[in-house]
């Protein structure tokens, strides 16, 4: 258990079997630690089954990113400002986010995403003259409009709390799982 320690949330499971599997990381619960993260240069997830990578956010030192071949539709790496390369190449994107402040200084692939459209660069001038590896429909803008994709939030009512024993309970300092009337399950760990 972590006692103190900024963590960072990582909600997809595959990716964060992917940093466990890295050494990142060494419980699957939705949560890394940030200091174990936020110095790593060179990230691969390729090919992993990704639909999400909040989380990549605190890869603060973040220098080379590839994330192809996953199942991504939203990425953002505008709070990547080191990174220096990415493929995201061959994934479901249909928002892309590059405004990090180091366009110029970027190699770049986002070939095979037929759904995108618009990509959020700092400059569109340098962007289309020297980023190629884009599909026909793509294009450059500071200011894409907001993807097709809408959030629905629908209004959960919190059911009970149990231990990992299956136990109900209202202690902290342990993990929990919160159980809601729509099905869904959240896992904390409350520390106090």
């Amino acid at each position: 258990m972590i006692g103190f320690g900024q963590l960072t949330y990582v909600p997809d499971d595959n990716f964060e079997q992917k940093l466990i599997n890295l050494g990142y990381d060494n419980v699957l619960d939705d949560y890394v630690l940030t200091a174990s993260i936020n110095t790593v240069t060179n990230l691969n997830v390729n090919s992993q089954n990704i639909s999400d990578l909040t989380g990549i956010e605190d890869f603060t030192a973040l220098i080379w990113l590839q994330c192809g071949g996953n199942q991504l539709t939203i990425l953002d790496v505008s709070n990547n400002t080191a990174l220096t390369y990415l493929n995201c190449s061959y994934n479901q994107l249909i928002s892309l986010d590059l405004r990090n402040g180091n366009n110029m200084q970027m190699g770049f692939d986002c070939t095979n995403n037929p759904n995108l459209e618009c990509i959020n660069v700092d400059d569109v001038a340098w962007s289309t003259a020297f980023w190629t590896n884009t599909d026909p429909q793509h294009y450059f803008s500071n200011n894409c409009p907001p993807s097709a994709i809408e959030e629905h939030f629908t209004k959960k009512e919190l059911l009970k709390v149990n231990d990992i024993l299956g136990r109900e309970t209202k202690q902290t300092n342990q993990p929990l799982f919160y159980i809601f009337d729509d099905g869904t399950v959240k896992k904390r760990i409350v520390i106090e």
